[in-house]
């Protein structure tokens, strides 16, 4: 095997790692607590506001507020959330975490990126740059530096209409994220051993 190939390999097993952590992690919360990565990430920050607009929410986890509109509705479907028009302003509508949901955020596990930007923030400014600009330049060699993407670590959609479709138990869930990884997994293995042919 060449040095380029060698290192070929190298990024295609990082890029591997981080995909197969993050669809673990998913799992992992789905399973023990039933919770999707952006409705924990939801619900940690209306938690962390107390009560606060669906705007002020969508801001918070740099998600669009349809959204964000879209995982409440969920969420408040299993009583983990309550809205109701704002006091001071009747036009405006406030959501809240109830206690149910406290509770259930109180056992979970962090989020995968929490960890991720807590120790990516520790970084000196020059090692946050270069870590930047490299995966920049993955995204353009892959030519998906044009694919939209929400800053949230998660194995599934987080699109405000693709979030309605999820399934609502995790086991389904799981099977396809297992099935979507043995098959990349078998593409990956393909795509490098073609490329040494």
């Amino acid at each position: 095997m060449t040095t380029a190939e060698s290192r070929c390999d190298d990024v295609l097993v990082a890029l591997r790692r981080v995909i197969r952590a993050v669809g673990l992690h998913s799992r992992q919360l789905e399973r023990s607590h039933g919770l999707t990565a952006p409705q924990a990430l939801v619900l940690k920050a209306i938690i962390g506001l107390g009560e606060a607009s669906v705007g002020t929410v969508a801001k918070r986890v740099s998600l669009s507020q349809a959204t964000v509109t879209d995982i409440l509705n969920r969420l408040e479907s299993r009583a983990l959330v309550v809205r109701a028009r704002s006091c001071e302003d009747r036009r405006r509508v406030m959501v809240k975490a109830t206690e149910k949901a406290v509770e259930i955020m109180a056992r979970s596990p962090p989020l995968l990126q929490e960890s991720f930007v807590k120790r990516f923030q520790a970084l000196e400014d020059w090692e946050q740059s270069l870590l930047i600009s490299s995966l920049q330049r993955i995204t353009t060699l892959m030519g998906v530096e044009e694919l939209d993407a929400s800053p949230v670590l998660v194995a599934g959609p987080v699109t405000a209409s693709d979030e309605l479709a999820w399934p609502a138990d995790g086991a389904a869930d799981s099977a396809a994220d297992n099935n979507e990884l043995a098959g990349s997994a078998a593409s990956d293995a393909d795509a490098v051993s073609g490329k040494r042919r």
